[in-house]
């Protein structure tokens, strides 16, 4: 389940300073805090890095928690290195894995690392940005070089990371690249003289690595700052294409528009914690309004017009608002809809199953002809793959034809 929101360290407590507030908002740990206070104070620009192996073409919500830290930064005045790790996407992030990743090839990698440009822009500003590639250092050294780094980490210490030493202990193959992808990933820090890192809860270790490098290069250790990993659409597993509990930043409006409505009302103010630009103040006040009686769906009425209006604009913000309430408030449904609740236990529950559990079709088959056809909506969005699996603790509207309708709620 999401962690409590409006969650601050103690040091945002003692330090009264807007912009220290602004970054500490919505971090998961800071490694170390008085570290960055002191920097910070330093009056520079910091160089703050963050890297992404452009291993998939497409950015969904739960990437750009992290991008827009970024934002945060760049809007104090920090220079910003956003590090696309083109030569360690080929070997891929064995991070959470309990298998080998298959690498990538050079042309998969430059294709992805394309996309991932021009939707992390959505965001960032492309003129205080500097874009770095890690094949521009690694690619420079020799086997002899790639010895001498191999020798700054033990094996001992490798073991330590959960993933690897799950898989030491159950028998499974660890391959020897897998163990030199931290090791990469730190001496990127070198590299770039970052002076904070940002990643996610499970890049903890790999931040650590670069903070332990930089020591041995002589340089002053990075701050390592660690974001939450945003749940899905389901509020409980991580947001993940796999999952389909996803909200790409290329999605349409009104796909994006309709999702956003879909989450819970606990999770709204989890994303508005995550996602929005909107000052905490404003958005503890709106909460507060919640707890007293006001409407929460007014409120994701908000958060969607943000984010459409971040990733697409303003103008078509307002055409998604329009478009959904002529689904759902002008007659296009009827006033009696049945509700029903179903459950699952794992996994998803597959959309021809639950048409015929809820009692929108006869049976299953009769659920695959009508999705074939076109036939049947979600939210008012026509679905066409008769293996969809809905994920558990969604709630969503179900059209089958012109005249059934339900009110499904999934629960795990």
């Amino acid at each position: 389940m999401p962690t409590p929101i409006f969650k601050y360290t103690e040091v945002e407590k003692t330090v009264q300073d807007d912009v220290l507030a602004t970054l500490l908002r919505g971090t998961d740990e800071i490694l170390v805090e008085q570290e960055l206070v002191k920097k910070l104070a330093e009056g520079r620009p910091l160089r703050i890095k963050a890297g992404f192996d452009p291993t998939a073409p497409d950015l969904h919500l739960g990437h750009t928690v992290l991008i827009n830290k970024l934002k945060q930064f760049q809007d104090a005045g920090h220079e910003i290195l956003f590090l696309i790790g083109d030569f360690t996407g080929m070997i891929g992030d064995p991070t959470g894995k309990n298998v080998t990743r298959k690498p990538l090839t050079r042309d998969e990698v430059m294709a992805n690392a394309e996309t991932y440009q021009a939707q992390v822009f959505k965001i960032l500003d492309p003129a205080k940005t500097q874009v770095m590639f890690n094949s521009t250092w690694m690619n420079a050294m020799s086997p002899a070089d790639f010895i001498q780094l191999a020798g700054k980490h033990t094996v001992a210490r490798m073991l330590e990371r959960d993933d690897f030493s799950k898989r030491y202990k159950s028998g499974q193959s660890i391959a020897i690249h897998e163990f030199l992808y931290p090791m990469i990933q730190g001496y990127d820090s070198v590299a770039m003289k970052a002076d904070v890192e940002l990643g996610g809860t499970d890049q903890k270790f790999n931040l650590l690595v670069g903070r332990h490098l930089q020591e041995v290069y002589g340089q002053k250790p990075q701050i390592v700052m660690t974001m939450p990993i945003l749940e899905g659409l389901d509020g409980v597993q991580k947001m993940s294409k796999s999952l389909n509990n996803y909200i790409g930043i290329a999605d349409s409006p009104d796909d994006m528009f309709g999702k956003l409505m879909s989450i819970s009302d606990e999770l709204m103010w989890r994303y508005f914690e995550l996602l929005s630009f909107r000052p905490m103040t404003e958005i503890k006040a709106w909460a507060l309004e919640c707890e007293q009686g006001a409407n929460p769906r007014n409120y994701k009425v908000k958060l969607a017009q943000e984010l459409i209006g971040r990733f697409h604009n303003a103008d078509v913000a307002v055409k998604a608002l329009e478009s959904f309430e002529a689904r759902f408030q002008r007659g296009a449904m009827p006033e009696d809809m049945p509700e029903v609740e179903l459950s699952i236990e794992g996994g998803g529950y597959g959309i021809a199953k639950l048409l015929k559990d809820a009692g929108l079709t006869d049976s299953t088959s009769a659920a695959i002809r009508m999705i074939n056809q076109g036939a049947v909506k979600i939210d008012g969005e026509k679905i066409t793959d008769s293996k969809l699996e809905i994920a558990a603790n969604t709630e969503q509207v179900y059209q089958v034809g012109k005249r059934k309708f339900a009110r499904i709620k999934i629960t795990g």
